[in-house]
C-alpha cells in the first residue's frame, strides 16, 4: 500500500501529506543525530576533565575529543552493517534502529558518574557510548538523505538537500544555544561540575520524539526488490561502483573536515589553547548555527530543480580559498574568533547543504544504502572525526597553516574522484 502511494507521487511535483511527514520525521532524526554529536564536541572542554585523570585542561579536552574521534572511527561498521541491512529488509526499520541507539546511549552519557566517583570506569562507559553511536550515525545521515531522495518526486532532490540541510543545521543550532543557554544561566564554573548533562538530557527527550515520528515512516522498497535482494548481489553492486564509493569517500570526508573545524575544532581551540570565555564562544557557534539554518532552507530553494553536479562543483572549488580564513585566528581574541567562523559559514553552508544528495547520485538503488553509508562513514572517521584534534593539536605546536592546505587538498580530491566517477558510471539521481 505504502509502496504505491510512494510510486504515484513519482509522478507528480507536489508532496502529498505522508511523504512531508516521512521527511519531517527524516530530518528530525539527523537534526538529533547532529545535536547529540556537536553537543560532545562542543562540551568537550568540560567532559574532560569529568571523565579523565588530568590537571592539565588541555589535555583532558585533547582525551575528550579522541573519545569524539572514536566514535567515528566506527561509522565505517555502521555503514556495512546497517546499509547493507537497509538494502536487505529496507530502509524504514533500519531507521528505527539506528535513531532507538543514539537516543539511549546519550542518556546514558547523561546519567553516568564522573571519574571522582567510579574512577576508569566513566572514561570506559563513554567510550563505550561513543562507539554505539558511531555505529549508528554511519547509517544515520547518508540513509536517511536516500530515503528522502526516493520519497519525492524525481527532480526534486534540490529540495531534500535543502530540507536534509536545514534540519542538520537546526540539530547544530540548538547544539550551540542549549549550551550558550546553560553557561549563560548557571555560569561556567557550574557547566564544569554538572551543568553540561543537561544539553545530554534534552537529547535523550528530543530522541524520544523522533523514535515515535518514525514509526510512521513510509518504506520505498518495493516488495519484490527486498524479495529479491541478497547480501552477495549488494556487495557485488557496491563492488561495480567502486569509484563511485572513492569519490563518496572525498566528497564527504573533505566538507566534513571543514565542518568539525568550524563547529568543533576553533571553538575548542578557543577554549582550550585561548582561554576565550565559554559563553561568549557558544554566542558566536550560536550565531554560526543560524547561519547554516537559514542558509540551508536558501540554498535548497535555490537548487530544487537544477543540476546538482554543476552547483556541487562550484560550491566545493569556493571551498579551496575560503578554509584559510582560519588563519586569522592565530592569537586570543573573541572579535578575531567571530570573524574567523562566520565569515567562513556561507561556503560552508554551500558545501554542507549538498553533499549528501550529491553522494547519494552516485549509487544505484538496489546498493544505495550500502555504498553511500560506507562511504560515508570511511569520509567522515579519517577526515571528520580527526578534524576537531588535529586542529587543536596544530594551533597548540604553532603548525596554524598545515589544517587549510590539507583540507583545501581533501576538497580537490573530491572534485577529482567526483568527475571520475561520473564519467565511469553516471550518476542515478538528478542530472
Amino acid at each position: 500500500m505504502l509502496d504505491t502511494v510512494v510510486t504515484a507521487n513519482k509522478s507528480s511535483q507536489r508532496l502529498t501529506p505522508q511523504v512531508r511527514k516521512g521527511l519531517l520525521g527524516l530530518g528530525l532524526g539527523n537534526a538529533l543525530e547532529w545535536y547529540d554529536w556537536m553537543v560532545f564536541g562542543l562540551l568537550s572542554a568540560f567532559i574532560g576533565p569529568n571523565f579523565f585523570p588530568s590537571a592539565d585542561p588541555l589535555s583532558a579536552t585533547l582525551n575528550t575529543l579522541a573519545v569524539f574521534a572514536v566514535g567515528f572511527a566506527f561509522r565505517p561498521l555502521g555503514g556495512i552493517l546497517f546499509g547493507t541491512l537497509a538494502d536487505r529488509i529496507g530502509r524504514r526499520r533500519v531507521m528505527l534502529i539506528s535513531i532507538s541507539m543514539m537516543a539511549g546511549t546519550t542518556l546514558v552519557i547523561a546519567l553516568t558518574p564522573g571519574y571522582s566517583v567510579i574512577g576508569p570506569w566513566a572514561g570506559i562507559i563513554l567510550v563505550a557510548c561513543r562507539i554505539v553511536q558511531g555505529i549508528s550515525t554511519g547509517v544515520e545521515a547518508p540513509l536517511s538523505t536516500a530515503h528522502a531522495v526516493e520519497l519525492v518526486p524525481a527532480g526534486r532532490e534540490g529540495l531534500v538537500a535543502g530540507i536534509m540541510g536545514f534540519y542538520v543545521n537546526i540539530g547544530i543550532l540548538l547544539a550551540s544555544l542549549v549550551s550558550f543557554l546553560c553557561s549563560l544561566t548557571i555560569g561556567g564554573a557550574a557547566m564544569g561540575a554538572w551543568g553540561w548533562r543537561v544539553p545530554f538530557i534534552v537529547g535523550a527527550i528530543f530522541g524520544i520524539v523522533v523514535v515515535y515520528l518514525r514509526r510512521a515512516l513510509p518504506e520505498t522498497m518495493h516488495p519484490e526488490e527486498i524479495e529479491n535482494s541478497t547480501t552477495k548481489a549488494v556487495w557485488s553492486g557496491v563492488g561495480k561502483h567502486w569509484l563511485s564509493v572513492l569519490a563518496i569517500i572525498f566528497i564527504v570526508g573533505a566538507v566534513q573536515a571543514y565542518n568539525y573545524a568550524w563547529n568543533v575544532g576553533l571553538p575548542s581551540a578557543a577554549r582550550s589553547n585561548f582561554k576565550e570565555d565559554p559563553t561568549a564562544v557558544f554566542a558566536v557557534t550560536t550565531a554560526l548555527g543560524v547561519v547554516l539554518v537559514i542558509g540551508s532552507w536558501i540554498i535548497g530553494k535555490l537548487a530544487d530543480g537544477k543540476a546538482m553536479s554543476r552547483w556541487f562543483l562550484w560550491t566545493r572549488w569556493l571551498a579551496v580559498p575560503s578554509v584559510f580564513l582560519m588563519l586569522l585566528y592565530t592569537k586570543p581574541g573573541m572579535l578575531g574568533f567571530a570573524a574567523v567562523v562566520l565569515g567562513g559559514s556561507v561556503i560552508l553552508v554551500l558545501n554542507m547543504t549538498l553533499y549528501n544528495v550529491v553522494s547519494t547520485s552516485l549509487m544505484p538503488k538496489s546498493c544505495r544504502g550500502t555504498g553511500v553509508s560506507l562511504g560515508y562513514g570511511i569520509g567522515v572517521a579519517v577526515f571528520g572525526g580527526t578534524a576537531s584534534y588535529l586542529l587543536v593539536w596544530l594551533q597548540s605546536q604553532h603548525l596554524d597553516w598545515i589544517f587549510p592546505v590539507y583540507v583545501a587538498v581533501l576538497s580537490v580530491l573530491s572534485i577529482i574522484f567526483y568527475l571520475l566517477a561520473r564519467r565511469a558510471n553516471g550518476i542515478f539521481v538528478g542530472k
